[in-house]
């Protein structure tokens, strides 16, 4: 058991006695509904059962102690809960540390430190959000240890904003959301502009899930993401003058062609005509998946790409590379990019028997054309945060 050894190191650092407990939160991958998180709009992720592995104990003073078993060469980590700032020396500590001052920030104020140690076994920068796996993982000890009263909705909510607020990244709800609130089996249709969501079975009779892991690194904060959210605000401002929207998401495909004169600057209008087009793709394939049309479901995952890559020029050469050698493999019912963009991960919906073959492939493709080896994951859907022990 991965927890067993995440607990023997805690023990090792800073001993076995007093009240531990052993926590578990995972990642998540999102099928489709890209970049439209915080644009108004629909999206379809799901947890997986690999994810974030978290051994924490209160402690008497203002002390906060972490180490993580990802970055053993950083050692163990000391700050304070009386000077929670964002520090470049932090490093990685800078996420849990974001979380306990947004706790503190919404009138839960940690008075005490803690000793914690992680574990992670999603794959470091693939864009399968290890960043908000920690922040909801940080969230649900802290909920265990001090008695908090929150919901896993509000863990979502307060990890996105010691996102935004300490960490300086001004992403959507969609991860830290999917996380909280992972269902085995399900993904989670989620309106981003209400929160209103349902759990929507995902029922792939002789297929499976794999995500290709394209190595390329990169971190949120550096990404091109904040500049593309930036240029769907212009797009929505000025559509705003000649039609009454609150969000890109609430506007229809017809609707989008008729007012987009309205954007002056060629690329605002691209960035919102991906916005567009992709949440009304996103609403058509939870309903394929419904009516069991996986073969449709698999289309529009294909047709996200291909705007996530012409319109929002998120794509980059490696995770073309994946996409378009995924699609020449038979038995591929589907392939895009998934996550921020820029690197990170594609996810695939691929037939079983030709599981292996797809692996086989596009690894051999890649390495050929990128230089270096790419990563595959065949995952399961998993359920939100827990306590393991």
């Amino acid at each position: 058991m991965i927890w067993e050894d995440v607990r023997a190191r805690f023990e090792e650092l800073f001993g076995g006695e007093g009240e531990i407990g052993v926590y578990f939160a995972p990642g998540r991958v999102n099928m489709i509904g890209e970049h439209t998180d915080y644009n108004g709009g629909h999206v379809f992720p799901c947890a997986l059962t690999i994810g974030t592995y978290g051994v924490a104990r209160k402690r008497q003073d203002k002390k906060l102690r972490f180490y993580s078993m990802n970055f053993e060469q950083l050692g163990v980590l000391e700050s304070s809960v009386e000077d929670l700032k964002p520090e470049k020396e932090a490093d990685w500590t800078n996420y849990p540390k974001g979380v306990i001052w947004a706790f503190g920030e919404k009138g839960m104020k940690v008075e005490q430190g803690l000793d914690l140690v992680l574990f992670g076994n999603i794959p470091n920068g693939s864009g399968l959000s290890s960043s908000a796996s920690v922040e909801v993982l940080t969230g649900f000890i802290l909920k265990d240890l001090f008695g908090f009263d929150v919901t896993n909705q509000d863990l979502a909510l307060i990890g996105q904003y010691s996102e935004n607020k300490f960490n300086g990244v001004n992403c959507g709800i969609m991860d830290q959301f999917a996380i909280a609130m992972g269902k085995a089996g399900h993904a989670i249709f989620l309106d981003t502009a209400t929160l209103a969501y349902e759990y929507a079975p995902i029922r792939l009779e002789n297929a499976k899930i794999v995500i290709s892991c394209s190595n390329k690194k990169r971190g949120l904060g550096d990404s091109k993401y904040n500049e593309r959210r930036s240029e769907c605000e212009q797009a929505l401002a000025e559509l705003q003058k000649v039609t009454d929207i609150r969000t890109l998401g609430d506007l229809t495909e017809e609707q989008f062609e008729r007012y987009q004169d309205a954007i002056g600057d060629e690329t605002c209008r691209k960035r919102a005509r991906h916005a567009v087009y992709e949440n009304q793709r996103t609403i058509q394939a939870v309903k394929a998946l419904g009516e069991n049309d996986v073969k449709l479901f698999g289309e529009l995952m294909n047709a996200s790409h291909v705007s996530l890559r012409d319109d929002y020029e998120v794509t980059g050469i490696e995770l073309d590379t994946l996409v378009e050698e995924a699609w020449k493999v038979e038995g591929v019912i589907g392939s895009r990019m998934t996550g921020a963009g820029f690197g990170g991960c594609t996810v695939s919906i691929v037939q079983d028997e030709a599981v292996d073959a797809f692996i086989e492939r596009v690894g051999a493709a890649y390495q050929k054309k990128i230089g270096y080896a790419a990563d595959f994951y065949v995952v399961k859907i998993g359920d939100g945060p827990v306590k393991l022990a």
